[in-house]
C-alpha cells in the first residue's frame, strides 16, 4: 500500500507559473511510490481545509510550493503534529527558505523535500499569530502593503516599491518594549521580529538569528538615511546603538504611542498598537541539506 503524502502549492504566489514545479513534484512523489494529495491554495479556509487533509490522510510529509507566507499557513494548520515539511520555494520572497540554504535547483528542492533528514526549528507567536520567519513594524510592513496594492508584483514590484516606501514613508514612532526583565522606550523607524537572518531580498537584517536556539531578536532601526540603507543592503548593518539597537529574549510586548503597520511573513496585516511575542522552542520539522 502506497503511502500519502500532501502536496500544497499556492497557485498566485510570486507571480511565477506553477505547472512545470507542481508536475514534476507530483512526478517525483509517483517515483517514489507515494500517493500524492494535491491542494491548492484560494484564500478561503485553507488552514481548516490543510488541517482536515492532515487528520484523514496522515501522511509523514507535507510538501509546500509557495513562499513564507504559505509555509506559514500549513505551519498554523499542522501546529503540534508530528509531520516533516519540505519546502519548494516559490514566492515573491522566499526568506524561510533562504536563511535554511534551500534556494537551490528544483531538482535537488524536490530530493531534499521528499528524501533528506529534518531540523526542528523555533516560531515565535505574536498576539496569537503564527511567525516563522520575521515580522516587522513600521517601514517594510509600510513597503508590504504598498506591494500588496500594486499591480506588478514578483521582484520587480518589491524593488519598484522599495523605492517608492523608502522616500514617502519612514516616520518614527515612539514604542515602550519590555524584554529581559526590563523596559526600554524607542523612538524607531522599523522594529523587526526575527525568528532568521535574512529577508528574502538576502539583506541580512540580523545578524546573529538562529532559527533553533529558543530565542528571537527584536532589531529596532532608530535612524534611517541613505547611507544607513546602503550598509543594511550591503550587509554590513550599523553598529552604532544611535542607530540601530539588538534585544535577544524568549518573550517581549512592544507597546505603540499610535497604530503602525505591521506585516508577518511578508503579509500585510494592517495596524497594531500592542504585541506580545513569544517563542515556541523546535516546533516545526523542515526536511535540510
Amino acid at each position: 500500500m502506497k503511502k500519502n503524502i500532501i502536496i500544497v502549492v499556492n497557485p498566485v504566489s510570486g507571480a511565477l507559473e506553477k505547472k512545470e514545479i507542481v508536475d514534476s513534484t507530483l512526478l517525483f512523489a509517483k517515483n517514489e511510490n507515494l500517493e500524492p494529495i494535491l491542494y491548492e491554495t484560494s484564500g478561503k479556509k485553507d488552514v481548516e481545509n490543510i488541517k482536515n487533509l492532515y487528520n484523514i490522510h496522515k501522511p509523514e510529509r507535507i510538501i509546500i510550493i509557495g513562499g513564507d507566507g504559505t509555509i506559514r499557513m500549513v505551519a498554523e494548520a499542522i501546529a503540534k503534529e508530528d509531520v516533516i515539511l519540505g519546502i519548494i520555494p516559490a514566492g515573491s520572497a522566499n526568506g524561510f527558505a533562504l536563511d535554511l540554504d534551500l534556494q537551490l535547483t528544483l531538482e535537488k528542492n524536490l530530493e531534499v523535500a521528499f528524501l533528506h533528514q529534518f531540523m526542528e526549528v523555533d516560531i515565535i507567536t505574536i498576539n496569537d499569530k503564527i511567525s516563522i520567519h520575521l515580522s516587522d513594524l513600521g517601514l517594510n510592513a509600510e513597503l508590504i502593503k504598498n506591494y500588496e496594492q500594486g499591480e506588478i508584483h514578483g521582484k520587480w514590484g518589491y524593488a519598484l516599491n522599495t523605492i517608492t516606501t523608502l522616500f514617502d514613508s519612514g516616520e518614527p514612532f515612539t514604542a515602550k518594549v519590555k524584554a529581559n526583565n526590563e523596559t526600554f522606550g524607542y523612538v524607531a523607524i522599523m522594529i523587526v521580529i526575527a525568528n532568521a537572518k535574512k529577508y528574502g531580498t538576502g539583506v541580512v537584517i540580523n545578524p546573529n538569528g538562529v532559527m533553533n536556539d529558543g530565542k528571537f531578536e527584536l532589531v529596532i532601526l532608530k535612524n534611517f538615511d541613505l547611507i544607513i540603507f546602503g550598509q543594511i543592503i550591503s550587509g554590513n548593518m550599523p553598529s552604532d546603538p544611535d542607530d540601530v539597537e539588538i534585544i535577544s529574549t524568549d518573550k517581549a510586548t512592544i507597546e505603540l504611542d499610535a497604530p503602525v503597520s505591521f506585516q508577518i511573513d511578508g503579509e500585510y496585516c494592517g495596524t497594531e498598537t500592542k504585541l506580545d511575542i513569544k517563542i515556541l522552542h523546535k516546533q516545526l520539522k523542515i526536511a535540510v541539506l
